[in-house]
């Protein structure tokens, strides 16, 4: 295995690496995210209709998404969508819950309490302190700017 330099096994890999189609997969990405929009447009169209308030549609519709998209994601359906679908599955809120969701369900064989409703909460820690510290500092940016 010392014999193989550093370059031609990176030629090898090349030619052995299956080759993307581009145009499809952004075909694809921008279908499927248009339908996950479109679907929450029709849920927000749902809730205006209740007699929500624009805020409280905005978070209804946030919450119902990202329940789908965890839910989903539980059921299989969401990974194989997001392998199809690439970025278009991934970018929208969506996206976010699957993200939490998918590595949680790893740990299904040691039980739904145990296993995966305590590893998504240690998944989803480091985004929630990400999310949270990151929008501080952009509050404390904006007040210092703002005066």
């Amino acid at each position: 295995m010392d014999n193989i330099n550093q370059k031609d096994y990176y030629e090898y890999v090349k030619k052995k690496m299956p080759k993307p189609n581009y145009v499809k997969n952004c075909i694809w990405a921008f279908v499927v995210g248009g339908l996950i929009s479109v679907i929450g447009q029709i849920i927000s169209n749902y809730f205006e209709k209740l007699g929500l308030d624009k805020k409280a549609t905005s978070a209804a519709t946030a919450i119902v998404l990202v329940f789908l998209g965890a839910f989903l994601t539980g059921l299989g359906v969401y990974d194989k969508l997001g392998k199809r679908a690439g970025a278009g599955s991934i970018v929208p809120i969506t996206g976010f819950a699957n993200a939490i969701v998918s590595p949680a369900m790893e740990f299904k064989r040691e039980g739904f309490v145990l296993g995966v409703a305590s590893k998504m909460f240690v998944i989803a820690g480091p985004v929630l302190v990400y999310g949270y510290g990151s929008s501080i500092l952009v509050g404390i940016i904006y007040l210092l700017l703002k005066r």
